[in-house]
Formats: C-alpha cells, structure tokens, sequence
C-alpha cells in the first residue's frame, strides 16, 4: 500500500509540474504575441528614388519592392519636417518636432540633447510592454558630451566645429536615456565631426587622425576620426552590427525593438566599390542601390532567423531627397528623386517631406496593398502603443494618430483630419483632404524661390500659398484669391494646433521655448 501512495504521490508531482510547466509556456506564447518591431530610416532619400513609388524611376530596388509587394505602401506619407534631426524627434517622440526648443535648422555633431530627459520615446513605451530595445546608426539628435573647455578649437561654419572632448567620459542624454537598452552609432551625420562611434555611452575609440577627404562631388568632411570609424564602409558596419542584434535577439525570450536610422544617401555620397556604376545613373544612384541591399540583408536576417513573419518591418526617408545628389545629372537619365512633386529636402513643398513609406508585417499586415491616407512619422508612436495595448499619457505623443487599422484592416476611413509640415526655416503648412495651405513665399527651403532669393530680389510674392493637391500635385497655382475662406479656416485650425500644444485629444499641453517664436507671428496674429 505504502508503495502504490507513493506511486501515486509521484505521479501527482510529476503532473503537477507537468501542468506548470505548460502554464508557463502558455503565457511566454501569450507574452510574445507582440511582433518585433525595426524601423529603417533612410536619410534624405526621394519618393521617387523607389521604383514601386515610382515605376518610371530609373534607379533598381528589387528589394524595397519585394517589402512593397508583401506588405503595404502608404502613398500619402509625410515626414514631420523636411530636414533630419526634426524628423527623427518627431518618429521617437509622436510630438510635432516644432514644439521643441529647435524651431528651425538642424542639430550639429556636438550639439546638446534635443530630446528632454522627461519625454517618454517609442523605445520607453516598449519596454513597459517587455521589449528589449536598441538604437544603432545615425542618431542626430544632440547628445551631452564631455568637453575638456568650453571653447571651440575650430569653427568650420555653423554646423561644423572641432571641440575638445574627453572621449573617455561617457556622454549623457544619450539614447540609453531615452530608452535604449542598447545602443552603437555615431552623433551627427556623416558630414558633421566628430567622427567617432559611441556604444552604450562610451567611445569605442579615441579619436587619433583628422580626416580631411571627397566625394565625388567633392563634398568634403573634416575632423577628428577614431581609427575603427571608416566613412566608406560606416553603412556596412552598422548593418553588420544591426544583423548581429536580431540574431542574437532572436534567441531570447521577449520581443525586441531595433531603431536603425541609416547615414545613406545622405552626404557624402559614398557607394561601396560593389555598387559603384551599379545603377547606370550616377553615384547617388548607386548609393541608393546599396541602401536597398541594407533592407535585403535585414529581411534575409528575419528569415534565416525565423522570426519574419511576426516582425514589423518598417522603411522610409526622413525627408524628401537633397541636391546633392544632382539633379541636372539624373535628368540626363530621366530620373527624379522627387518624383512630380515640386521641391526637394528642406521645402514646405511635397517634395520636401512627401516620402516612401512601406510596413511589412507577414502576421498581420495587409499583403501588396496600397494605401493613399494622409499619414505622418510621428504617428509611429501611437501605432506601438495601439499594437501593445499600451495606453498614451496626455503628457505623451501629443500629434501621434495609430496607423494599424491602415496597416492590417485597409480602413478607407482618414486616421487624421489635419496634418502639419514644417520647412527647414521653421516655416509652416498645414494639410486637410486635398487642401494644403503654406504660411511661407516660397519654398521656404532650398527651391527657387528660396528666401534669401526673395529678399535679395525684392520678389513681390503672397504670403500665404494654397494648393489643391488632387487637382495640382505639382503645387503651381496658388487658389488663395479664389478659395479665401477655405485658407481661413486652416490658418485657423494651424492657430488651434500650435497653441494648445497638440493635434490629438486630450488637454492643452506646452511647447517648449514661446518667446520669440517667429515663425508662429503670421499664424496666431
């Protein structure tokens, strides 16, 4: 008898723990229902420099087409600015970029952090949601380095100074601040010193040489470089250490979050030798090339791996395409970057912040669709939070509307009645259905007319510009004189936006830095 209860005393513990067992797997399956999530962020990349954005484009990218053709193309996406370092606070933040203190321009290689330590990112939200999270490429929002003195050693222009750091401290205000459990990337972008990766904080090398080189435009770049920071092969080694994370992430036991901003084909133009001439356009061209290999070796990684099929895949540009790239060269092989919007990167004009944008996500998303609803990188955040049940502060993502009933349901239904662009002067736009309104003469930006042009020229030109985009992609006839009552009403719902410090619902909220805000003057007065 003794044998048989101890038979069954056995077997119960053997069930028992069994049943437990299977409980706790059950609820890690549970727990992994969330997708992992990586953000491709190329830099000053053109709508149309993407043949499925584009199919009379003239520059190959088979596989930002083959993400396209298994996932969902936005055709109406918008970036929050049309210059960089605006951009990416509005994609961590769900905040119009332009309720920061940076009301225009962009930040430099040693400038401060432009994210304040209380303002929760899209990676603070995913790790309440048990994600593990990174940063790895070009951040460019400003990071507090330590410097030896106070003093510039050397002004090169506006963005570009050599100062005196001790690369030995750590720097602060960094991405481990902001939420990244890990982090390997480079300040500002590839034109701005110092020219130095930081991991986790921490230089990986001292710089110990000045780099004073040329692309093929002869852009140059000049300034302190650490040995292992080589600006031909920076892409590759972040992609490289990008393949290494989702590897090694693969493995383990939650879901992760890999924010990767690219350096390319941002300036300097500097295709690897695989790529050169690949593109039969020009050296632009090839680089573009080699940005569309990045997302071939991303997907490859998700694959091999076996987590593609429930990983968000996202990419776009944070800004529409520079000049650098030569435009006078592509029209010789019937290529435009900006595709047929007017303007290019710095504009309030759509080619300024009219970019790709293509989500793949096997598990859930909407399969080789298309979709032509007004959307915004800022709207990232709320689409994490809506993905992961994670629910927005008041005091968070203030111009953040979620994207998944676009990305999984093809909801026709507009996500955001308004949408607001801002220029590289700090100028603004506002957008609603197919009107846009442009509080700006000119392009504010890098177009004729630029406005130095209109100063110096004493062009006589409205103040005020407003464009039927269905009617008029190209943005060539201002309607002001035939619809005043319809700019009116957007001049007015702009007015509403800036000063209750937030498109969403929700309370009023601050911006940051009012006083002297001249940008806003023509808006509320």
């Amino acid at each position: 008898m003794r044998t048989i209860a101890h038979q069954l005393i056995i077997i119960c513990f053997i069930s028992f723990l069994f049943n437990s067992c299977s409980s706790q797997k059950e609820g890690n399956i549970k727990e992994h229902n969330n997708p992992n999530i990586i953000y491709i962020l190329a830099d000053d990349l053109g709508y149309g420099d993407i043949q499925s954005f584009n199919p009379e484009g003239k520059i190959p990218t088979p596989n930002i087409d083959k993400m396209a053709a298994n996932g969902v193309m936005f055709t109406d996406a918008h970036t929050s600015s049309s210059v960089c370092t605006p951009t990416r606070y509005g994609i961590l933040t769900g905040r119009y970029n332009w309720r920061s203190s940076l009301k225009s321009g962009v930040l430099g290689g040693y400038s401060k952090s432009l994210i304040t330590p209380n303002r929760t990112t899209v990676a603070d939200l995913l790790k309440t949601q048990g994600y593990t999270t990174a940063f790895i490429g070009k951040w460019h929002l400003g990071w507090d380095w330590q410097f030896n003195t106070e003093t510039e050693v050397k002004q090169i222009n506006s963005l570009h100074t050599i100062q005196d750091v001790n690369y030995k401290a750590p720097i602060k205000n960094g991405p481990s601040t902001h939420g990244f459990d890990y982090s390997f990337g480079f300040c500002g972008s590839l034109d701005m010193p110092p020219y130095v990766y930081v991991e986790n904080d921490y230089a990986t090398m001292e710089p110990t040489k000045t780099t004073i080189n040329k692309d093929s435009k002869g852009f140059w770049r000049q300034g302190p470089t650490s040995n292992d920071f080589v600006h031909e092969t920076v892409l590759q080694d972040l992609t490289n250490k990008a393949i290494n994370y989702i590897e090694e992430k693969s493995k383990a036991d939650k879901p992760f979050f890999l924010y990767f901003p690219l350096p390319a084909p941002h300036t300097p133009i500097l295709p690897s030798e695989e790529f050169l001439g690949k593109s039969k356009t020009n050296a632009y061209g090839d680089f573009v090339m080699q940005v569309d290999d990045v997302v071939r070796q991303i997907r490859e990684t998700l694959k091999k791996q076996g987590v593609s099929e429930n990983t968000l895949l996202v990419f776009t540009s944070d800004n529409g395409c520079s000049p650098r790239a030569d435009f006078k060269e592509l029209e010789k092989v019937a290529h435009d970057p900006s595709y047929v919007f007017r303007g290019m990167k710095a504009d309030i004009y759509e080619g300024g912040h009219h970019v790709p944008f293509v989500v793949e996500w096997p598990n859930k998303a909407l399969k080789n669709s298309s979709s032509n609803q007004i959307i915004c990188t800022t709207d990232f955040f709320a689409t994490c939070a809506d993905i992961t049940g994670y629910q927005i502060k008041d005091s968070e993502a203030e111009d953040s509307y979620s994207m998944l009933s676009l990305i999984t349901n093809n909801n026709t239904k507009d996500t955001r009645e308004y949408t607001v662009h801002h220029s590289i002067n700090g100028s603004f736009a506002i957008r609603q259905g197919d009107w846009k309104l442009c509080v700006s003469k000119g392009s504010a930006g890098w177009s004729y007319p630029k406005p130095q042009e209109i100063k110096n020229k004493n062009l006589d030109l409205p103040e005020m510009q407003l464009f039927n985009l269905k009617d008029d992609i190209g943005e060539t006839k201002n309607l002001m004189a035939e619809y005043p009552k319809k700019a009116a009403e957007l001049k007015e719902a702009l007015k509403k936006i800036i000063l209750e410090g937030r498109s969403t619902k929700g309370t009023i909220q601050t911006n940051e830095e009012m006083d002297n805000w001249k940008q806003i003057e023509p808006i509320i007065n």
